[in-house]
């Protein structure tokens, strides 16, 4: 019969378990951007760059065969201090690096990502208001609410009898 004695770490004995622990670990995503896909779109997100000049930075999406941010798709980071963004639609089937590269220089953080879905061939079909007139001025939009549809409505009618009984009117013979 065999007695198990608990085994006690102290001091150096325990740090040293703990570096071991560390070192045999997986490494961390890039602590400084978050990278995700849904569909056939990529996005990152970080909070490690700050505005210069009315710049957040750059981020680049990277093929396998690309080596340098510069040969990458990039696109502009957008947000606020909070937190800053970016996408890239219709991305093809297959493995990406993400860089981002904050406005002074410095690199936010490099992760790798998966693409498992193809980009759709034709476009997305675009939102259109359920009611009202897209358009106008400077591309703006206005959706109308269903009591302004309903008065307008309502004065149209309004209209169409009042011009239709006014015309029937005058067409009748006049009699003496």
């Amino acid at each position: 019969m065999r007695f198990a004695k608990p085994l006690i770490r102290t001091g150096p004995t325990a740090a040293a378990a703990a570096a071991l622990a560390l070192s045999l670990a997986p490494p961390a995503a890039a602590a400084g951007i978050s990278v995700s896909t849904s569909g056939s779109t990529v996005s990152v997100t970080t909070t490690a760059c700050t505005q210069i000049n009315g710049s957040w930075g750059t981020a680049s999406l990277l093929t396998g065969s690309q080596a340098t941010f510069s040969q990458g798709r990039q696109v502009a980071l957008s947000g606020t201090s909070a937190g800053q963004s970016a996408a890239w639609s219709n991305v093809s089937r297959g493995t990406y690096t993400v860089i981002v590269m904050c406005s002074n220089g410095n690199t936010a953080g490099t992760q790798s990502v998966v693409v498992s879905s193809a980009p759709t061939s034709s476009p997305s079909p675009t939102a259109s208001p359920s009611r009202g007139v897209m358009g106008g001025v400077g591309g703006s939009s206005t959706d109308y609410g269903t009591v302004t549809l309903v008065a307008g409505g309502a004065l149209v009618g309004t209209g169409i009898v009042g011009a239709a009984w006014y015309l029937r009117r005058r067409t009748r013979p006049r009699r003496l």
